[in-house]
């Protein structure tokens, strides 16, 4: 058994290695290509990787490197300026207020979902994952305003929506009475989890900050390697500070994953760039293991049974982000029509929404509610759908537009 769970594992990064490496050989999106690689080498395809092989240990380790992905986002949230400010602040309202309703709507009408769970889709669905939008930013080389305002999107959106979508299945299945019990549920699992994660975040930067004097009153000498020791602090504090929300209050470990990165991020300044850095290529590595391992879960004979009317429900879920957009833009003369183009375009769903909705999926299972596997297929046919078409088409729209930074050329040795 521990031979085929170590094949498992090695698999899920050998895919995710090749799917990288092609990616920078083609230029094509690298989210869509381990996507594909996990469909491939999963039940959809060739049925050689079986995740559910990995047991209930997998569950606390996506949460964990989710976590490191978060983190991440958060240490580079630098919100320059009201506009841009205002800008997230109108987009996530927004799509709370008119986006949550607006797909449940579609779910139930078109996909069949009973309105319970029709709304438990539309809180999933809120969340645009920092796993696929952010490494599509850095590909794209978008404008920093444009790949600011994406990523703040996912990174705040992503943990409301899957704490709203625990609080509403609680519903579902009776934990919950009243409305204001959810109410407060809700406000305690994202407050709790935005106080925890700023306490540690203030923790870790206080440590780092004290760990960098002791370096430069030894000579600039670092205690280990360079950023080594730093690393491994960040990584202790963060995997214990989610570990710990989330034995505490179920799914605060997300809101408290960023906002330790963004606590972070503007106490340290530019050691949190080197910082980042190093976190990043973890973030990555992450991402590449765990989003072929993922989609290698999904099965036609989850997809197959939503038909037309799930095709449907996810095309429309896709349109209906162009009217919000436009929603949001008005009296923000920051965005033009172009960047509201892009903006109504590129929504991928990520890792966090497949791992939520899995969790969801076992839980009705459990308690026998019907209907769990079509909620997870109808989740899946957007994560598929989402990534697979926006991520292949967002490069040409993004040239088109004329949005893209100018690549800048290394400096050759003695030009300088």
């Amino acid at each position: 058994m521990s031979e085929r769970l170590g094949l498992i594992w090695g698999s899920a990064f050998f895919a995710g290695s090749l799917a990288q490496a092609t990616a920078w050989l083609t230029g094509q999106p690298a989210v869509v290509l381990l996507l594909a690689i996990g469909l491939i080498t999963g039940h959809a395809g060739f049925d050689l990787v079986h995740p559910e092989n990995l047991g209930a240990g997998l569950e606390p380790l996506v949460g964990l490197l989710v976590s490191l992905v978060l983190f991440d986002g958060g240490l580079n949230l630098r919100l320059a300026g009201r506009d841009l400010q205002r800008s997230v602040l109108q987009l996530v309202l927004v799509r709370l207020v008119l986006g949550l309703p607006l797909a449940a709507l579609l779910a139930h009408v078109l996909a069949g979902l009973p309105w319970p769970l029709a709304l438990v889709y539309g809180a999933i669905a809120l969340a645009t994952g920092p796993t696929v939008v952010t490494p599509m930013v850095r590909q794209l080389r978008l404008a920093p305003k444009l790949g600011q305002l994406l990523e703040a999107e996912g990174l705040i959106l992503e943990p409301v929506s899957a704490v709203l979508g625990l609080v509403l299945l609680q519903v579902i299945l009776g934990d919950l009475g009243s409305w204001q019990e959810v109410a407060s549920r809700l406000l305690l699992r994202l407050g709790g989890g935005v106080v925890l994660g700023g306490l540690a975040g203030l923790l870790l930067s206080e440590v780092l900050r004290r760990l960098a004097a002791v370096a430069a009153s030894r000579g600039g000498q670092p205690p280990a390697e360079p950023g080594g020791l730093e690393l491994q602090l960040t990584l202790g504090v963060l995997f214990l500070m989610f570990s710990g929300c989330e034995a505490l209050l179920p799914e605060s470990g997300l809101p408290a994953a960023v906002s330790a990165g963004v606590v972070v991020g503007l106490r340290l300044d530019a050691a949190a760039t080197q910082l980042d850095a190093l976190i990043r290529q973890l973030a990555m590595l992450a991402i590449t293991v765990l989003f072929p391992l993922l989609a290698a879960d999904v099965s036609w004979a989850e997809l197959s049974p939503l038909g037309l009317g799930g095709l449907a429900c996810v095309l429309g879920l896709m349109l209906i982000r162009w009217p919000l957009i436009q929603l949001t833009g008005l009296g923000l003369p920051s965005l033009d029509w172009k960047e509201k183009a892009l903006l109504s375009w590129i929504a991928p769903r990520g890792i966090v929404t497949a791992a939520v909705v899995s969790l969801f999926a076992l839980e009705l299972d459990r308690a026998e509610v019907p209907g769990g596997a079509t909620l997870k297929g109808l989740v899946f046919l957007t994560i598929l759908l989402t990534v697979g078409l926006q991520g292949f088409s967002a490069p040409w729209l993004v040239q088109r537009l004329g949005l893209a930074q100018p690549e800048i050329a290394p400096e050759l040795p003695g030009t300088g």
